[in-house]
């Protein structure tokens, strides 16, 4: 497999979204400066969604300004509605994501309405894009699992994935929201879908909490994904899946890939050293295995 793989890092947005405590403005910043001095090209920075229901992007305006003007990384921002791709536009994000599911259940839960719905109420949003010159990312959930439905139709993901697709999604992110799924049905989604979406438009974003991301995203780049979405230190989880743990680490993603021979552009002690960083300020040790296991040099002295 010796290729190139792209790491999609979400930790500022998806990873920190779910956290009880309030994490300042300038931690996330930081973390965002030193995710980007690893070599990422792709740093999801925040999302532009009510402070109601999502309170740690509530300074999502203070993020943006200051990573104004930084042209050489994308920071992709989430936005639910036209009210959230209007705030982005204003300031000049150039790259957005939507979300959706594969589940009825889910979307329901997650942003109150039907999958159709969803879809939907994402062509505003599609227009305003293409209008703007803005890429268009797409989130579909639950692709291997639902916590309210259990099994979910492969026919039903290839479905809401070619509707994103059509609609401009420049790439179409497969969502495992709640970590049950396995390598062959992540090859078999993945196998399936890209008859209809073509591969190099397909990204993964395994969650850990069966302990199968690896393993499935090693499935994926056999069937071949280049794409894959993980955060930092494992950061993450979903308010609105219930015993979903956290994103599949990224330091953990970029060492598999090492050992692959695939080539990320990212450091890994770099990533390793920012995975402590996050979960000092977070008062915890890193969710990932590579950064508990290969500790930056300051950490093992303390220790």
């Amino acid at each position: 497999m010796s290729d190139t793989v792209t790491i999609y890092e979400v930790g500022p947005r998806d990873g920190l979204q779910n956290e009880a405590q309030n994490i300042a403005t300038d931690i996330k910043l930081s973390l965002i400066a030193r995710l980007k001095l690893s070599g990422l090209k792709h740093i999801e920075a925040t999302s532009f969604v009510s402070p109601k229901w999502v309170p740690q992007m509530a300074d999502h305006n203070e993020i943006m300004e200051a990573l104004a003007g930084d042209v050489d990384i994308a920071y992709p921002a989430l936005v639910p509605n036209v009210k959230g791709m209007e705030a982005a536009l204003s300031h000049d994000v150039k790259t957005v994501a939507i979300f959706t599911a594969a589940s009825e259940s889910f979307t329901q839960k997650n942003i109150n309405c039907s999958i159709d719905e969803s879809v939907e109420r994402f062509a505003a949003i599609a227009e305003m894009a293409q209008t703007q010159n803005v890429k268009m990312r797409g989130y579909v959930s639950c692709v291997a699992g639902c916590p309210y439905e259990g099994e979910v139709s492969v026919d039903k993901v290839v479905e809401v994935s070619k509707a994103l697709y059509d609609m401009g999604c420049y790439e179409i992110s497969l969502g495992d929201t709640i970590g049950v799924g396995t390598p062959n049905q992540v090859k078999d989604i993945i196998n399936a879908l890209k008859t209809a979406v073509p591969i190099e438009h397909i990204a993964l974003h395994c969650h850990d909490t069966y302990g199968q991301a690896l393993a499935n995203i090693y499935a994926g780049l056999d069937a071949g994904v280049r794409v894959i979405d993980s955060a930092i230190a494992g950061l993450g989880g979903c308010p609105y899946a219930k015993g979903a743990s956290g994103n599949v680490a990224t330091e953990d993603v970029a060492y598999m890939l090492r050992g692959l021979g695939m080539d990320t552009g990212v450091d890994l002690e770099r990533l390793i050293e920012t995975a402590w960083f996050i979960s000092d300020a977070l008062g915890r040790k890193p969710i990932g295995h590579v950064a508990n296991a290969l500790q930056p040099e300051y950490k093992t002295k303390e220790t």
